[in-house]
C-alpha cells in the first residue's frame, strides 16, 4: 500500500466532502500518522471509510467522523480538553496536537497503556491518562474548555454540562439506534447553554451508560 497516497485519498475523498475545510485540521491529518494507531491486523484498512475493530468490542471511528468532530470543537493552544473514551489513542493525539492539555479517560487499562506508549513516541506529553467509568460524568481536573465523548449516550448527563468552563464546547452523540445525532453544546453563561445539532449518525454506546427510563402505564 502506498501510505501517503492512501492518506491523501482519505482526506480528499472522505474528509473534505464532509465539510472539513479548516486548514489547521487538514494539515494535522496529513502530518499525524493514523496508521500508527490502527491494530496490526487492520493496517490495510487504516484509511478506509469504516469503523475499525478494537479490543473489548470497541471501534475506532471513521476518519471523516474523527475529523469533523475535531473541527467542530474549534480548539486553540489555550484549551484544556476532556476526552471520554481513549480507544486507539489516535483522536487523543489529534486533540493534544491542538490543545494545551488533554485529560483522557477509558474504562480499559490496556487502551490507556497502549495509547500512552504510542503518544509518548510522538512527543505528545501534554496528556493525562485516567482509568475509570465516566458513563455518568467525570469531574477530573475540570472545568474544561472542551469535552468530547466518543461513545453514544441516550441523554447527556447534567454533570458534563456543569463541567464546562464559560464559552466551553462539548460534543457528544446523543440518542438511541437508529436515531442518533451529533450535538455541539456551548456554555454561554453559568446557567445558560446553546445546543446545535450537527448531523445524524450512529455510534456504539459508551460502556455502562444507562438506558433511558421507560414508563409503565
Amino acid at each position: 500500500m502506498d501510505v501517503e497516497q492512501a492518506r491523501f485519498n482519505m482526506i480528499e475523498q472522505q474528509i473534505r466532502p464532509w465539510d472539513v475545510l479548516d486548514p489547521k485540521v487538514l494539515n494535522l491529518l496529513r502530518d499525524f500518522p493514523r496508521e500508527a494507531f490502527v491494530p496490526d491486523q487492520y493496517q490495510a484498512l487504516a484509511f478506509v471509510d469504516m469503523n475499525i475493530p478494537l479490543d473489548h468490542g470497541q471501534k475506532m471511528m471513521q476518519p471523516k467522523m474523527e475529523a469533523r468532530l475535531l473541527q467542530e470543537l474549534s480548539l486553540t493552544n489555550r484549551d484544556k480538553v476532556l476526552e471520554i473514551g481513549t480507544g486507539s489513542g489516535y483522536l487523543t493525539g489529534l486533540l493534544a496536537s491542538l490543545a494545551r492539555d488533554v485529560d483522557t479517560v477509558d474504562i480499559f487499562a490496556n487502551f490507556l497503556e497502549t495509547a500512552r506508549v504510542k503518544l509518548n513516541a510522538h512527543d505528545l506529553h501534554n496528556i493525562h491518562y485516567f482509568e475509570g467509568d465516566a458513563a455518568q460524568g467525570w469531574d477530573g481536573e475540570g472545568p474544561y474548555d472542551a469535552i468530547i465523548i466518543t461513545g453514544s449516550m441516550p441523554t447527556l448527563p447534567e454533570s458534563y454540562k456543569m463541567n464546562l468552563s464559560p464559552n466551553g464546547r462539548l460534543i457528544a452523540v446523543v440518542g438511541q439506534a437508529p436515531v442518533m445525532e451529533a450535538v455541539l453544546l456551548q456554555r454561554l453563561e453559568e446557567n445558560s447553554w446553546q445546543e446545535v445539532s450537527l448531523f445524524e449518525t450512529s455510534v456504539p454506546p459508551l460502556i455502562n451508560v444507562k438506558p433511558p427510563s421507560t414508563f409503565v402505564f
